[in-house]
């Protein structure tokens, strides 16, 4: 086995697997893992390909700072080739990124601004634009500008579409290939390739619905308005500059719960774990396969791992609070419950807890009140306001048991209440919690209820 000098060295050549399990209609099925890249995603080779082309041009300083606008991955193989090579990194990245990606690029070395998500180009709160502003504002720094460099698409031009051509000859050849595009790098490179050496592969886009571009394949119509989708790092409203959609001839617009659900479908199935934008590209691949009336392989690819996304698609509660995940509905108060009791969905305590172990439940969960449990019969509620009072000016009381500092005065509705009952409860401060007769089911806090009013406008 070969041993490597570096990181670097294991960025591309990455294999291809064949689908086993989905159904592909009359077609063969294969996904091109860009997840195993050092980085976890397809950008480590734009990364590394446009630090290194700005080096060999003399652009770059020894320790010089790189700028760039990222919504995740370009930021990850960026601070990946810039920690290994001793450049100072600052991303820009729209809040819509997923919290993995931004302990990822902090944890590298990389320096992140947060910015806003909801504003389109032109906004100079707009990721790309403040990214730009801050290069120029910055003495002797480089801004990357993934959207407008032309080594982004010579990285995938030389070196993935000559590699996927090469490892797909293994299988009988290529006549389809499935890709997303958000600075267009991957599908300008490859549309390049193929057209020298493999002109009849198709080119297929798969964008999430809200971006323009789905639209400007398959109707030649380029709008100038676009909505906000929660997939990250495809889609777009507006053309790159370094983008050439010429080949391309046919797009699926895909929406954000069909993507999420593939993705986690094609964990389930085929044991690959993918992101959110793989999730667009495999149900954007399933619906061309099973359009076709003839056989034909079809390559897709895998953008970037799971592991980025855990707090959000892979996250059950995430996809019910958004509506992409459905449960039973009763027509009650059940229907606002995030975490069933009767499903050993809520976390609890007992009495005899110790009041540290409520505080250290809560911070893993995320959550800020705790039913407290005897047996299967609530005996009291705590919530952290509870604990902070309780322990303020003496610590050790960590140490306490929970019932010394739990609320044993309850609001509690009735199932078939109306959710209007719940507005008192909040007013004073409270949480309500749900019972069937003498049965416990679960809490609903304001949270709750926000989320229940917001799927209903989907």
């Amino acid at each position: 086995m070969t041993i490597h000098a570096s990181v670097l060295e294991l960025i591309a050549q990455t294999p291809i697997v064949r689908a086993q399990r989905l159904d592909a209609g009359p077609c063969e099925l294969y996904f091109k893992l860009e997840s195993q890249n050092p980085g976890g995603s397809i950008k480590d080779r734009i990364g590394l390909k446009m630090i290194e082309a700005a080096e060999a041009r003399g652009e770059l300083a020894p320790g010089a700072t790189l700028v760039e606008g990222t919504a995740g991955n370009t930021g990850i193989g960026l601070a990946l080739v810039a920690q290994q090579k001793g450049y100072r990194l600052v991303l820009v990245v729209p809040d819509k990124m997923s919290r993995e990606k931004i302990f990822n690029l902090k944890a590298m070395g990389a320096e992140v601004v947060l910015t806003r998500s909801d504003v389109a180009k032109g906004h100079p709160e707009y990721y790309q634009d403040l990214a730009e502003r801050i290069a120029r504002e910055t003495p002797g720094a480089y801004f990357v500008n993934q959207f407008g460099n032309p080594d982004n698409p010579a990285a995938h031009e030389h070196g993935t579409g000559p590699e996927i051509l090469r490892q797909m000859a293994d299988a009988g050849g290529l006549d389809a290939v499935v890709f997303g595009c958000g600075s267009s790098g991957t599908m300008t490179g490859l549309s390049r390739c193929f057209a020298e050496h493999a002109p009849d592969v198709e080119l297929v886009l798969a964008d999430p619905v809200g971006s323009i571009l789905a639209e400007y394949i398959n109707e030649g119509t380029l709008s100038d308005k676009s909505a906000s989708w929660m997939v990250e790092g495809i889609g777009e409203d507006f053309l790159p500059s370094i983008s050439d959609f010429s080949r391309v001839k046919k797009a699926y617009a895909i929406s954000d719960k069909e993507s999420f659900l593939a993705a986690r479908e094609l964990l389930r199935t085929e044991g690959i774990f993918g992101g959110s934008s793989t999730g667009t590209l495999l149900a954007a691949a399933l619906r061309y396969c099973r359009e076709q009336t003839t056989p034909k392989k079809v390559l897709v690819f895998v953008c970037d791992t799971g592991n980025k996304y855990l707090s959000k698609l892979y996250n059950d509660y995430w996809m019910l609070d958004n509506g992409f995940l459905e449960r039973e509905q009763h027509g009650d108060l059940r229907d606002l419950i995030l975490r069933p009791y009767s499903q050993r969905d809520t976390v609890v305590l007992a009495p005899g807890d110790l009041l540290v172990t409520a505080y250290q439940r809560m911070k893993l969960y995320e959550i800020s009140q705790l039913p407290v449990m005897d047996g299967d019969q609530i005996v009291g509620i705590l919530d952290e306001s509870d604990v902070l009072l309780h322990v303020y000016g003496d610590e050790a009381k960590f140490r306490d048991p929970v019932s010394t500092a739990m609320v044993r005065k309850l609001d509690i509705l009735d199932v078939k209440s109306p959710v209007e009952s719940l507005l008192p409860v909040f007013d004073r401060g409270h949480v309500a919690i749900v019972v069937d007769g003498p049965r416990f089911l679960g809490l609903i806090t304001r949270i709750d209820l926000l989320n229940w009013l917001r799927r209903r406008v989907h």
